[in-house]
Protein backbone atom coordinates (compact mmCIF):
# COMPACT_ATOMS: atom_id res chain seq x y z
CA UNK A 1 0.00 0.00 0.00
CA UNK A 2 1.11 3.77 -0.50
CA UNK A 3 0.44 5.25 2.71
CA UNK A 4 3.06 2.32 4.07
CA UNK A 5 5.85 2.77 1.42
CA UNK A 6 5.95 6.66 1.50
CA UNK A 7 6.16 6.17 5.92
CA UNK A 8 8.86 2.96 4.84
CA UNK A 9 10.84 5.37 2.84
CA UNK A 10 11.11 8.05 5.13
CA UNK A 11 11.90 5.85 8.14
CA UNK A 12 14.80 4.62 5.53
CA UNK A 13 16.21 7.77 4.96
CA UNK A 14 16.46 8.86 8.58
CA UNK A 15 18.69 6.16 9.06
CA UNK A 16 21.07 6.60 5.72
CA UNK A 17 22.56 9.53 4.53
CA UNK A 18 21.72 8.60 0.48
CA UNK A 19 19.50 5.80 -0.89
CA UNK A 20 19.40 5.34 -4.71
CA UNK A 21 16.00 5.20 -6.53
CA UNK A 22 16.93 1.88 -7.65
CA UNK A 23 17.72 0.59 -4.53
CA UNK A 24 14.54 1.66 -2.76
CA UNK A 25 12.54 0.24 -6.04
CA UNK A 26 14.05 -2.76 -5.51
CA UNK A 27 13.41 -2.97 -1.62
CA UNK A 28 9.63 -2.43 -2.26
CA UNK A 29 9.10 -4.32 -5.79
CA UNK A 30 8.32 -1.12 -7.63
CA UNK A 31 9.46 0.59 -10.73
CA UNK A 32 11.95 3.52 -9.47
CA UNK A 33 9.07 5.94 -11.55
CA UNK A 34 6.29 5.03 -9.06
CA UNK A 35 9.40 5.76 -6.28
CA UNK A 36 10.03 9.43 -7.88
CA UNK A 37 6.42 9.77 -7.97
CA UNK A 38 6.55 9.14 -3.86
CA UNK A 39 9.39 11.27 -3.98
CA UNK A 40 7.09 13.84 -5.26
CA UNK A 41 4.06 13.37 -3.07
CA UNK A 42 6.47 13.42 0.06
CA UNK A 43 7.75 16.64 -1.11
CA UNK A 44 3.89 18.18 -1.91
CA UNK A 45 3.09 16.82 1.72
CA UNK A 46 6.17 19.11 3.40
CA UNK A 47 8.80 16.32 3.72
CA UNK A 48 11.93 18.03 3.16
CA UNK A 49 13.15 15.13 0.09
CA UNK A 50 15.24 16.21 -2.34
CA UNK A 51 17.03 14.33 -5.05
CA UNK A 52 21.12 14.51 -6.38
CA UNK A 53 21.86 12.49 -10.30
CA UNK A 54 25.39 11.40 -10.55
CA UNK A 55 27.80 9.17 -8.97
CA UNK A 56 26.98 9.15 -5.34
CA UNK A 57 23.87 10.80 -5.94
CA UNK A 58 20.49 9.47 -4.59
CA UNK A 59 17.55 10.76 -2.53
CA UNK A 60 17.71 12.23 0.57
CA UNK A 61 16.42 13.99 3.73
CA UNK A 62 17.89 17.81 4.34
CA UNK A 63 20.42 17.60 6.96
CA UNK A 64 19.37 18.09 10.32
CA UNK A 65 15.31 16.58 9.72
CA UNK A 66 13.34 15.07 12.47
CA UNK A 67 10.24 13.24 11.94
CA UNK A 68 7.96 15.66 14.09
CA UNK A 69 6.17 14.02 16.65
CA UNK A 70 5.25 16.74 18.77
CA UNK A 71 2.29 17.55 16.47
CA UNK A 72 0.59 15.50 17.93
CA UNK A 73 -0.24 15.77 21.90
CA UNK A 74 0.34 12.56 24.24
CA UNK A 75 -3.40 11.59 24.34
CA UNK A 76 -3.43 11.94 20.09
CA UNK A 77 -0.32 9.57 19.89
CA UNK A 78 -1.65 7.05 22.41
CA UNK A 79 -5.34 7.25 19.95
CA UNK A 80 -3.42 6.45 16.98
CA UNK A 81 -1.78 3.10 18.49
CA UNK A 82 -4.54 2.32 20.26
CA UNK A 83 -6.63 2.19 16.39
CA UNK A 84 -3.92 0.70 15.12
CA UNK A 85 -3.78 -2.05 17.89
CA UNK A 86 -7.62 -2.61 17.12
CA UNK A 87 -6.82 -2.65 13.40
CA UNK A 88 -3.92 -5.54 13.56
CA UNK A 89 -6.88 -8.04 15.08
CA UNK A 90 -8.41 -8.29 11.66
CA UNK A 91 -4.65 -8.86 9.94
CA UNK A 92 -5.06 -6.11 7.14
CA UNK A 93 -1.90 -6.28 5.71
CA UNK A 94 1.39 -4.39 7.43
CA UNK A 95 -0.74 -3.01 10.11
CA UNK A 96 1.79 -4.66 13.02
CA UNK A 97 4.88 -3.45 10.57
CA UNK A 98 3.24 0.42 11.03
CA UNK A 99 2.44 0.06 14.63
CA UNK A 100 5.86 -1.19 15.89
CA UNK A 101 7.26 1.70 13.82
CA UNK A 102 5.05 4.48 15.37
CA UNK A 103 5.50 3.09 18.67
CA UNK A 104 9.15 3.78 17.84
CA UNK A 105 8.94 7.10 16.93
CA UNK A 106 6.84 7.83 19.74
CA UNK A 107 8.89 5.97 22.48
CA UNK A 108 5.65 4.35 23.69
CA UNK A 109 4.57 0.66 23.93
CA UNK A 110 1.12 -0.04 22.78
CA UNK A 111 -1.08 -1.10 25.29
CA UNK A 112 -2.12 -4.47 24.21
CA UNK A 113 -5.40 -3.73 25.67
CA UNK A 114 -8.00 -5.53 23.04
CA UNK A 115 -8.22 -8.83 21.75
CA UNK A 116 -10.68 -9.20 18.68
CA UNK A 117 -11.38 -12.45 16.53
CA UNK A 118 -14.12 -12.53 14.02
CA UNK A 119 -13.67 -16.20 13.10
CA UNK A 120 -16.15 -19.00 13.79
CA UNK A 121 -14.73 -22.54 15.56
CA UNK A 122 -14.74 -23.60 11.92
CA UNK A 123 -12.69 -22.81 8.69
CA UNK A 124 -13.57 -19.64 7.36
CA UNK A 125 -12.66 -17.19 4.74
CA UNK A 126 -10.03 -15.11 5.08
CA UNK A 127 -10.23 -12.98 2.37
CA UNK A 128 -9.89 -9.19 4.66
CA UNK A 129 -6.47 -8.49 3.17
CA UNK A 130 -8.03 -9.14 -0.67
CA UNK A 131 -10.99 -7.19 -0.07
CA UNK A 132 -9.11 -4.26 1.41
CA UNK A 133 -6.93 -3.90 -1.39
CA UNK A 134 -9.44 -4.20 -4.01
CA UNK A 135 -11.57 -1.20 -2.00
CA UNK A 136 -8.54 1.57 -1.21
CA UNK A 137 -7.15 0.65 -4.96
CA UNK A 138 -10.43 0.74 -6.11
CA UNK A 139 -9.81 -2.87 -8.08
CA UNK A 140 -13.06 -4.66 -9.66
CA UNK A 141 -13.21 -8.34 -7.84
CA UNK A 142 -14.85 -11.23 -9.27
CA UNK A 143 -16.09 -14.57 -7.01
CA UNK A 144 -18.68 -17.05 -6.85
CA UNK A 145 -21.47 -16.44 -4.54
CA UNK A 146 -23.71 -19.12 -2.85
CA UNK A 147 -27.42 -17.30 -2.15
CA UNK A 148 -29.22 -18.43 0.81
CA UNK A 149 -31.07 -21.14 -1.29
CA UNK A 150 -27.16 -22.94 -2.03
CA UNK A 151 -27.15 -21.21 -5.46
CA UNK A 152 -23.95 -20.26 -6.96
CA UNK A 153 -23.56 -17.57 -8.98
CA UNK A 154 -20.59 -15.36 -10.73
CA UNK A 155 -20.04 -11.96 -9.60
CA UNK A 156 -18.00 -8.92 -11.02
CA UNK A 157 -18.35 -6.46 -8.23
CA UNK A 158 -16.56 -2.82 -7.55
CA UNK A 159 -15.92 -3.44 -3.92
CA UNK A 160 -17.03 -0.16 -1.32
CA UNK A 161 -16.72 -1.33 2.18
CA UNK A 162 -16.39 -4.36 4.34
CA UNK A 163 -19.44 -4.22 7.11
CA UNK A 164 -20.19 -6.62 10.20
CA UNK A 165 -23.82 -6.41 10.54
CA UNK A 166 -25.67 -9.14 13.15
CA UNK A 167 -22.58 -11.16 13.99
CA UNK A 168 -21.49 -12.04 10.31
CA UNK A 169 -19.35 -10.09 7.67
CA UNK A 170 -20.39 -8.69 4.74
CA UNK A 171 -19.25 -6.67 1.33
CA UNK A 172 -21.21 -4.25 -0.08
CA UNK A 173 -20.35 -3.33 -3.55
CA UNK A 174 -21.36 -2.31 -7.20
CA UNK A 175 -22.51 -5.20 -8.85
CA UNK A 176 -21.43 -4.89 -12.43
CA UNK A 177 -23.96 -7.82 -13.29
CA UNK A 178 -27.16 -6.70 -11.50
CA UNK A 179 -25.96 -2.94 -12.10
CA UNK A 180 -26.80 -2.25 -8.68
CA UNK A 181 -25.57 -1.99 -4.83
CA UNK A 182 -25.77 -5.48 -3.30
CA UNK A 183 -24.01 -7.32 0.11
CA UNK A 184 -22.85 -9.93 0.04
CA UNK A 185 -21.94 -12.45 3.32
CA UNK A 186 -18.58 -13.25 3.07
CA UNK A 187 -18.81 -16.40 4.10
CA UNK A 188 -20.78 -17.50 1.10
CA UNK A 189 -17.78 -15.69 -1.43
CA UNK A 190 -15.94 -18.45 -2.98
CA UNK A 191 -12.85 -18.31 -5.46
CA UNK A 192 -12.39 -14.50 -4.95
CA UNK A 193 -9.68 -12.87 -7.11
CA UNK A 194 -8.76 -9.23 -7.18
CA UNK A 195 -8.39 -8.14 -11.04
CA UNK A 196 -6.10 -5.42 -12.30
CA UNK A 197 -9.19 -3.50 -13.72
CA UNK A 198 -9.73 -0.63 -12.16
CA UNK A 199 -13.21 1.81 -11.49
CA UNK A 200 -14.18 5.01 -11.09
CA UNK A 201 -15.65 6.55 -8.13
CA UNK A 202 -19.85 5.81 -7.90
CA UNK A 203 -22.36 8.42 -6.87
CA UNK A 204 -24.03 5.49 -4.93
CA UNK A 205 -27.18 5.54 -2.40
CA UNK A 206 -26.48 3.39 0.57
CA UNK A 207 -27.09 -0.13 0.54
CA UNK A 208 -30.20 -1.43 2.11
CA UNK A 209 -29.76 -3.29 5.26
CA UNK A 210 -30.42 -6.78 4.07
CA UNK A 211 -27.73 -8.72 2.39
CA UNK A 212 -28.22 -9.35 -1.64
CA UNK A 213 -30.85 -12.19 -1.76
CA UNK A 214 -33.38 -10.67 0.62
CA UNK A 215 -34.08 -7.24 -0.68
CA UNK A 216 -37.76 -8.97 -1.96
CA UNK A 217 -38.65 -10.50 0.88
CA UNK A 218 -40.93 -9.57 2.97
CA UNK A 219 -40.51 -8.51 6.76
CA UNK A 220 -42.73 -9.99 9.63
CA UNK A 221 -43.87 -8.83 13.12
CA UNK A 222 -43.13 -11.91 15.07
CA UNK A 223 -44.14 -13.12 18.92
CA UNK A 224 -43.01 -15.43 21.24
CA UNK A 225 -43.44 -17.08 24.23
CA UNK A 226 -39.84 -17.91 25.75
CA UNK A 227 -39.18 -20.42 28.54
CA UNK A 228 -37.16 -18.92 31.87
CA UNK A 229 -34.28 -21.66 30.96
CA UNK A 230 -33.58 -19.54 27.47
CA UNK A 231 -33.01 -16.28 29.53
CA UNK A 232 -29.71 -16.35 28.45
CA UNK A 233 -30.56 -15.95 24.70
CA UNK A 234 -33.24 -13.04 25.40
CA UNK A 235 -30.35 -11.08 26.68
CA UNK A 236 -28.22 -12.71 23.65
CA UNK A 237 -30.85 -12.07 20.82
CA UNK A 238 -33.35 -9.09 21.54
CA UNK A 239 -32.96 -5.65 22.84
CA UNK A 240 -34.26 -4.76 26.12
CA UNK A 241 -37.22 -2.81 24.86
CA UNK A 242 -38.43 -5.87 22.69
CA UNK A 243 -39.08 -7.71 25.87
CA UNK A 244 -41.44 -8.09 28.53
CA UNK A 245 -40.64 -10.41 31.33
CA UNK A 246 -43.79 -12.20 32.44
CA UNK A 247 -44.94 -13.58 36.37
CA UNK A 248 -43.75 -16.81 35.21
CA UNK A 249 -40.19 -15.90 34.72
CA UNK A 250 -41.53 -16.31 31.09
CA UNK A 251 -40.59 -13.23 27.83
CA UNK A 252 -42.54 -12.38 25.65
CA UNK A 253 -40.18 -10.87 23.02
CA UNK A 254 -41.54 -8.90 19.97
CA UNK A 255 -39.56 -8.10 16.42
CA UNK A 256 -39.58 -7.61 13.00
CA UNK A 257 -37.13 -10.06 11.10
CA UNK A 258 -37.09 -10.79 7.44
CA UNK A 259 -39.35 -14.03 6.57
CA UNK A 260 -36.84 -16.37 5.09
CA UNK A 261 -34.95 -19.93 5.98
CA UNK A 262 -33.11 -18.00 8.50
CA UNK A 263 -36.39 -17.30 10.62
CA UNK A 264 -37.98 -20.32 10.47
CA UNK A 265 -34.14 -21.82 11.54
CA UNK A 266 -33.72 -19.46 14.54
CA UNK A 267 -37.20 -20.07 15.83
CA UNK A 268 -36.46 -23.59 15.72
CA UNK A 269 -33.52 -23.30 17.25
CA UNK A 270 -34.70 -22.56 20.57
CA UNK A 271 -36.51 -26.49 20.58
CA UNK A 272 -39.47 -26.90 23.16
CA UNK A 273 -38.67 -23.64 24.94
CA UNK A 274 -40.31 -21.16 22.72
CA UNK A 275 -43.65 -20.66 21.04
CA UNK A 276 -44.46 -18.23 18.11
CA UNK A 277 -47.59 -16.73 19.14
CA UNK A 278 -48.24 -14.59 16.07
CA UNK A 279 -48.63 -14.62 13.06
CA UNK A 280 -50.59 -17.76 12.24
CA UNK A 281 -48.41 -18.68 9.21
CA UNK A 282 -45.46 -18.62 11.14
CA UNK A 283 -46.78 -21.16 13.92
CA UNK A 284 -47.99 -23.42 10.97
CA UNK A 285 -44.54 -23.30 9.56
CA UNK A 286 -42.64 -23.86 12.44
CA UNK A 287 -45.35 -26.52 13.65
CA UNK A 288 -44.79 -28.55 10.02
CA UNK A 289 -40.85 -28.53 10.57
CA UNK A 290 -40.71 -29.64 13.57
CA UNK A 291 -43.16 -32.95 12.60
CA UNK A 292 -40.55 -33.64 9.59
CA UNK A 293 -38.00 -33.20 12.15
CA UNK A 294 -39.40 -35.50 14.28
CA UNK A 295 -40.67 -38.36 11.66
CA UNK A 296 -36.88 -38.70 10.96
CA UNK A 297 -36.24 -39.93 14.36
CA UNK A 298 -39.36 -42.25 14.46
Amino acid sequence: MQINRLFEIIYILLHKKSVPARELAEQFGVSTRTIYRDIDTLSSAGIPVYTEKGKGGGISLLPGFVLNKSILSEQEQNEILSALHSLSNIKTGDTDKVLNKLSSIFNKTAVNWLKVDFSGWSYENDFFNDFKIAITERRIAEFDYYNSYGEKTFRRVEPIQLWFKSKAWYLKGFCLIKQDVRLYKMSRIKNLAVTDEHFSERNLFDAPDNPDNCREQQNVLIKLRIEPEMAYRVFDDFYESMVEKQPDGSFIATAMWVENNWLYDFLLSFGENAEVLEPEHIRKIIKDKAQKISERYL
